[in-house]
């Protein structure tokens, strides 16, 4: 049975990651019959914690997992360690007595625990009492309830956090209401949707992206290029001699680079640190999911024996709007993208967008929409998995 496993960032304040919430699916049957919340959550956890590893999923961050009624009365969350997870308790929770003892149970060995989808009621005060995290659904429950919620939960020591925030206004309006965490893609849509100029540094960045990737460059003449930006060199050797590439002898100097990667290689690597150079001043997540897709569309594309390097680079300007705050459309003009690439990040259509469209339903864990657009690729579901989570721990090494 296939377990997919994708995460969804949680922000603080500043827009930094303080967590993920894992998003689960087993297999990829219609539906599936019989497959409850027990099962799901055990298929998770076994997946995450004895499968794949919970550092390569969460990047270090402590992850929020949902339980069931079944599963807190187990005693299930007890075989993970309470520094790694957020026990994550479902809204279809009945806080009865032996539910609050267990809840309690949890807390004194360390674990923190969050009220997942929070409308008040007051059976629910003992858990709120316990509770680190209070989870609203900014969407779902009308503002002034929202404020009624916040007044009365400031007398605890909970903090609250705001669900499904997709916009940088919904955000702001949660900030200015007192919530301490975030959960949503706002972090990948323009704060601004009109088109404004782009400031010189970071015309040079794309000015450099589009040379190195136009201009048939001989050896000297890419790494000429390259040491003109001090910054660049530094990051891709810096890079290129970590711990994720296990070298025996570190490589000094530009050229040696480019021997290393190959040509191919070299331009997607500096497309790469020049993409990240472009969001210097957005949350961290906008660029590490940029890089996530280059990395996870480039394995899918080798296993469907198409130009891997097209993919890698639409995934990687996939939100180029949003770190730019400008629409699609005008910045791609000034790079040189294929026809095909532009189809897909301007147009959403044509012969590359199947690609982008799996590999936003799947970090999303939008799974009907990814079973959807999985349709069309013969690719094993544990393939699927495999680059992603491959994907993950690339992207936070980088």
């Amino acid at each position: 049975m296939d377990v997919f496993v994708a995460r969804q960032p949680i922000f603080n304040r500043k827009r930094k990651v303080y967590a993920y919430e894992l998003l689960f699916r087993s297999g990829m049957s219609n539906g599936f019959p019989g497959l409850d919340g027990n099962t799901a959550t055990s298929s998770l956890l076994s997946s995450s914690f004895f499968t794949v590893g919970i550092e390569k999923i969460s990047g270090g961050k402590k992850s929020f997992i949902n339980f069931t009624e079944d599963l807190l009365l187990q005693g299930t969350p007890t075989l993970f360690p309470h520094d790694k997870i957020m026990v994550e308790i479902l809204e279809t929770v009945n806080p009865t007595e032996e539910i609050i003892a267990v809840c309690k149970g949890l807390q004194d060995k360390g674990y923190s625990l969050a009220l997942d989808d929070f409308v008040y009621a007051q059976r629910f005060e003992p858990l709120i009492a316990l509770s680190k995290i209070i989870k609203v659904d900014f969407r779902l429950t009308p503002l002034d309830e929202i404020e009624k919620m916040v007044k009365y939960l400031s007398r605890y020591p909970c903090k609250l956090l705001a669900e499904k925030i997709e916009t940088y206004d919904e955000f702001q309006k949660a900030l200015g209401l007192g919530f301490r965490y975030f959960q949503g893609y706002f972090f990948a849509r323009p704060e601004v949707l009109k088109n404004k100029e782009i400031p010189s540094a970071k015309l040079t960045v794309l000015q450099l992206i589009a040379n190195v990737n136009t201009a048939d460059f001989d050896v000297a003449a890419l790494e000429g290029m390259i040491n003109q930006d001090v910054s660049i060199s530094f990051k891709l050797l810096t890079y290129l001699n970590s711990a994720y590439f296990k070298r025996l002898h570190p490589l000094s100097s530009i050229r040696q680079a480019i021997a290393f990667l190959g040509e191919d290689g070299f331009r997607l690597f500096v497309s790469l640190i020049a993409a990240s150079k472009l969001a210097d001043n957005k949350p961290e997540e906008l660029i590490r999911t940029s890089i996530v897709r280059a990395r996870f569309l480039e394995q899918i594309g080798n296993e469907v024996k198409m130009v891997s390097g097209e993919l890698f680079m639409l995934g990687l300007f996939s939100l180029l709007d949003a770190m730019l705050d400008n629409s699609m459309e005008y910045l791609l003009s000034k790079l040189p993208m294929t026809d095909d690439v532009n189809d897909a990040l301007i147009r959403r259509k044509g012969r590359l967008f199947p690609f982008l469209r799996l590999a936003e339903t799947y970090e999303a864990g939008n799974w009907p929409q990814f079973e959807s657009a999985q349709e069309g690729f013969d690719i094993p579901g544990e393939k699927i998995v495999r680059y992603y989570i491959d994907a993950l721990g690339w992207a936070d090494s980088f």
